[in-house]
């Protein structure tokens, strides 16, 4: 018996399309696509996996417990996969999504017997997030942000730039580093935002202090840092006090709803910038989230909000992007479409001003994460455990093909807070804020 081919054709059949893979079971076997991405089912437990559960978060638990794996370019193997349901789905749009039959399922119940696959639930792997409460109150969402964000502040110091900046950078071109895309939109979001020395400034999600930290020194602003990670926080003050911040530097735990705790007042802030936090505020709750920018600006203070988004097209039932990255990476995220984005922050009484999309960007830095997740991935392993090691693989390579493909996209929402009269203050070109013109491609 072929037991990789007998799993392949019913894997098809199930499916309702030709897969351009070649499959290895644990005994040897292959079938496929001669030179196609090999796909290794090391172990059964890979198929216990999926038997228990289907779909996308079985496949996922049998990765990241390494029984099964892609030989060769995790990305070409995934994007393979993607484009041949994409073309299976023009003529039958069902394609792609697993249609257990009564015949399939016979068939699968007999081959599971044949094969010895029926046992017990594999244990789900330990990288995998556990929340339990009340959606989106203030203990559920520190335990999300803890999940992902306190893993470890030297694994995140070994995959991302010298900045430390969790969110795309800004290629303005292809040849810029991490670390040049990173300081370029750094540099972008401070201009759009007009930052002068001794203006107040709010960092809502501040992470480890990319912008709180830039904006300071390059900038001269004072600015107040909000973040719910206790890892993030002690780095950041770390930091600031190295680098003779700390007057100019605070950094507060605290949830965004309670800034005024903080010392923030209403109408007393020149600008307030939210880099990719966005997507951890909840449907409902980004009314409040955006209330809270238009309450705390002063008149003529702007807003800078970049936000990755969903498209249109991505079943509402899904709103953080997958089972994979909804379990393993942000539980609870809620990605919206940009237009519904903008209506929500306009409807706040701010005046949206620019919309920049940088979805091309985001492939380019997570390229960058990516590397430097391979090239030390020993070390990774030793900070942060095998599991999480390939957690954050399959992440990056996924994450960077959703925005390759715009099933994801991201981009910066710059807005302002007009006077009772209407004055804006903005300048009239958005040339104000476009880099150095030694780094435009004229």
């Amino acid at each position: 018996m072929n037991v990789a081919a007998s799993l392949l054709c019913l894997t098809e059949d199930s499916l309702g399309l030709t897969l351009p893979i070649r499959l290895r079971a644990w005994d040897g076997s292959e079938a496929g696509v001669p030179g196609a991405p090999v796909v290794v089912i090391r172990s059964k437990r890979a198929l216990r996996h999926v038997m228990w559960q289907p779909g996308e978060l079985g496949v996922a638990r049998a990765y990241v417990q390494g029984d099964l794996d892609i030989e060769g370019d995790l990305g070409d193997g995934l994007r393979a996969m993607w484009n041949a349901v994409r073309d299976a789905r023009i003529a039958d749009p069902t394609a792609g999504r697993p249609r257990i039959r009564p015949r399939q399922a016979a068939r699968a119940a007999a081959l599971a017997l044949r094969l010895g696959l029926v046992g017990r639930r594999p244990p789900a792997p330990d990288a995998e997030s556990n929340l339990t409460g009340e959606l989106h109150s203030k203990e559920r969402d520190q335990a999300a942000i803890s999940h992902h964000y306190d893993l470890s502040n030297d694994f995140y110091e070994l995959i991302l730039d010298p900045h430390m900046a969790y969110s795309s950078g800004f290629h303005v071109t292809p040849q810029m580093t991490l670390e040049e895309a990173q300081t370029a939109k750094l540099h972008l979001v401070c201009r759009k935002l007009g930052l002068r020395p001794g203006m107040k400034m709010v960092d809502i999600g501040s992470g480890w202090g990319s912008l709180t930290l830039f904006a300071a020194e390059h900038y001269g602003v004072h600015v107040t840092g909000v973040t719910l990670s206790v890892e993030q926080r002690d780095y950041v003050m770390g930091k600031a006090a190295e680098r003779g911040l700390a007057d100019k530097v605070d950094v507060s735990l605290r949830h965004f709803r309670d800034l005024e705790a903080s010392g923030v007042h209403d109408e007393d802030i020149d600008a307030i910038a939210s880099i990719e936090m966005g997507e951890h505020v909840g449907d409902l709750e980004y009314v409040v989230f955006v209330d809270s920018i238009h309450r705390y600006l002063r008149p003529g203070g702007r807003a800078l909000i970049q936000q990755m988004s969903r498209s249109n097209d991505t079943p509402g039932d899904r709103p953080g992007g997958g089972p994979f990255i909804e379990t393993y990476i942000a539980p609870d995220m809620h990605m919206k479409p940009l237009a519904k984005t903008i209506g929500l922050i306009a409807s706040s009484g701010l005046e949206i001003r620019d919309v920049q999309a940088m979805r091309e960007h985001y492939p380019q830095t997570v390229a960058g994460w990516a590397k430097r997740l391979e090239d030390q991935w020993d070390t990774a392993v030793k900070l942060i455990g095998e599991e999480n090691a390939r957690v954050w693989r399959l992440y990056l390579v996924g994450g960077a093909l959703a925005f390759e493909e715009n099933r994801m996209g991201v981009d910066q929402i710059l807005a302002v807070k007009p006077s009772a009269r209407g004055d804006s203050g903005m300048p009239s070109s958005p040339l104000a804020w476009l880099p150095d013109t030694g780094m435009i491609d004229r």
